[in-house]
C-alpha cells in the first residue's frame, strides 16, 4: 500500500509551490460564481481582492513569525551542546524496539515545545541511532526509526509553538475583530489538550515499541556524519565575531529577559506572555547561548534558513487565497455549509477531517490557518461552539495528515538517506492511532 499511496504523490502531487498556484485559481473560479459583490467588474474585483489578501501586513508579520520559528529551531538543533545530547541518547538501546520507542518519546517532547527544533531533532537522533548500530553492529530496522524521527509533527499545533494557538494570543492577530485574544490558556493549556497530548506521549511510543518488536531487523551500513572543523588564526575584529564570552553573554541577557517577562511583568498568573515574538525572542537567545558566539550561530543560520524558503514564497499566496474568500463573501458560504451539514457536536469533528483533507494541499498550519481559519470561526459562531475547540480541531486536523504528506518530511529523509515509501507504512499507522486519540478527545471534552 505505501509504494501504491508513494506513486500516488508523485503522479498527482506537484510542487507545494504549483498546488498553491493551483489552489489560488481554483479559489478564483469559485470566488467568480459565489460572489456576493455586486459590483459591475467582478473579475477586477476579485484581483484586487487577491492583492489585499496577498500584501495584508498582520499576515505578513505572521509568515515572518513563523519563518523565524523554524530556522530558529532548526539552528538550536545543529548546535554542538544539542548535538552531544543526542549522541548520548543514541547509545540507549539494544534493539529496534527499544530504539522506535526512545526516538519517538524524545522526539515527541522536543516538539511540543518548537516544531522546528523537533523535526531537524527527530532526524539527526534517527540518523545517530542508525550510525550506533553500524558501529555495535546491532540489526536495525532503520525505516521504523525514520518514522520514530518524524512523529513529532504529529503533535507540534498542540504544542507551545502550534501557529494557530499562538497567533490567537497575540494582541492585533488578524482575526481579533471576530475572536478578541485567546491566551494559551484556553487552547495548549487546556485541560483537553493536555489529556490528548498526555495519551499520545504513552500511545504512540508503546505502538512503535510493538511495531519494533514485530519487525526483522538487518545489519546497519551507515558511515558517520559527523564534522571536524579545523581551528582557524583569528586576527583584529575577527575576535569579536568568535568570542566566546561576547557571544554566551549576549544570549543570555536575551534569555533572561524572557524569564523575567515570564515570571515577574505578569499582573496575574497568565501564559498571555506566550506569543510567537516571545517564543522566537526566546529561541534566539537560547540558539546564540548553545552557538557560543556569533560566528558558529551564523554558520547555524545558513544552514537552517534553506528550510524556511517555502513559507518565505508561499504564505503570500494562501494570504491571497484567504482574501479572496473573505472580500468575496465565499467565507460565509462555506460556513453556512459547515452549519447545515453538522451541529455543536460534529463540527469539531467535521473540522478535523476537513483540515486532515486541506493541510494535504495546504502543507502549512500557518498557512492553513490564513485559509480555513475564517471559515470555522464563522460556523463556530453560528453553532455556538467555543473558539478554543474549534481552533484545537483545525490544529489536530492539520498535524495529523503530516503523518501522510511528505512536504515536512523532507529535511528527515535527506539527514536520513531514507526514502518517503520506506517509513510511510509505519507513519500511517502512526495517523491512524493520533486521529483516534484526536477524535476522542473531542468528542468527550
Amino acid at each position: 500500500m505505501s509504494d501504491w499511496l508513494a506513486k500516488i504523490f508523485r503522479k498527482f502531487l506537484p510542487a507545494p509551490f504549483t498546488i498553491a498556484v493551483i489552489l489560488t485559481v481554483f479559489t478564483f473560479i469559485l470566488a467568480y460564481f459565489f460572489n456576493t459583490n455586486t459590483e459591475e467588474k467582478p473579475i477586477a474585483s476579485l484581483l484586487l481582492f487577491w492583492e489585499k489578501g496577498l500584501w495584508d501586513k498582520n499576515l505578513l508579520v505572521f509568515a515572518f513569525q513563523m519563518m523565524l520559528m523554524l530556522v530558529l529551531g532548526h539552528v538550536v538543533a545543529l548546535s554542538q551542546t544539542v548535538n552531544t545530547i543526542i549522541e548520548k541518547m543514541s547509545t540507549l538501546f539494544t534493539n529496534t524496539a527499544q530504539a522506535a520507542a526512545l526516538v519517538t518519546i524524545l522526539t515527541l517532547l522536543v516538539s511540543l515545545f518548537n516544531w522546528g527544533l523537533g523535526l531537524i531533532f527527530g532526524a539527526i537522533l534517527a540518523r545517530k541511532v542508525g550510525e550506533y548500530a553500524t558501529k555495535n553492529n546491532i540489526k536495525l530496522h532503520y525505516p521504523i526509526i525514520g518514522a520514530a524521527g518524524y512523529s513529532g509533527l504529529m503533535v507540534w499545533h498542540g504544542g507551545i509553538s502550534g501557529s494557530a494557538p499562538i497567533k490567537i494570543a497575540e494582541q492585533g492577530h488578524f482575526m481579533q475583530d471576530k475572536i478578541g485574544v485567546i491566551s494559551q490558556d484556553a487552547t495548549i493549556f487546556s485541560s483537553m489538550n493536555l489529556s490528548v497530548s498526555l495519551v499520545l506521549l504513552i500511545v504512540l511510543p508503546m505502538l512503535m515499541y510493538f511495531l519494533g518488536k514485530k519487525s526483522k531487523g538487518q545489519k546497519m551500513e551507515l558511515k558517520s556524519s559527523e564534522i571536524h572543523t579545523e581551528k582557524q588564526d583569528l586576527i583584529g575584529a575577527e575576535k569579536l565575531d568568535n568570542s566566546n564570552y561576547i557571544g554566551i553573554g549576549f544570549g543570555a541577557i536575551i534569555i533572561l529577559f524572557c524569564l523575567y517577562k515570564a515570571l515577574v511583568l505578569p499582573e496575574q498568573l497568565s501564559l498571555s506572555f506566550i506569543t510567537p515574538n516571545y517564543i522566537n525572542l526566546f529561541l534566539l537567545g537560547l540558539a546564540i547561548v548553545l552557538h557560543r558566539n556569533f560566528n558558529q550561530f551564523l554558520n547555524g543560520v545558513a544552514k537552517a534558513i534553506n528550510g524556511s524558503s517555502g513559507i518565505l514564497i508561499q504564505f503570500p499566496l494562501y494570504f491571497g487565497i484567504m482574501g479572496l474568500m473573505k472580500y468575496s463573501g465565499m467565507v460565509t458560504v462555506f460556513s453556512d455549509f459547515f452549519v447545515q451539514i453538522s451541529n455543536s457536536t460534529t463540527f469539531p469533528i467535521f473540522t478535523f477531517i476537513s483540515a486532515g483533507i486541506v493541510n494535504i494541499f495546504v502543507p502549512s498550519g500557518g498557512g492553513q490557518w490564513a485559509v480555513q481559519g475564517p471559515i470555522i470561526i464563522e460556523a463556530a459562531t453560528q453553532l455556538g461552539v467555543p473558539y478554543w475547540k474549534a481552533i484545537m480541531a483545525l490544529a489536530y486536523g492539520d498535524q495529523t495528515t503530516n503523518m501522510l504528506q511528505p512536504f515536512w518530511a523532507l529535511p528527515l529523509l535527506g539527514i536520513t538517506g531514507l526514502k518517503a515509501k520506506e517509513i510511510l507504512p509505519y507513519t500511517l499507522i502512526l495517523m491512524i492511532a493520533g486521529s483516534a486519540i484526536f477524535i476522542t478527545g473531542l468528542l468527550v471534552f
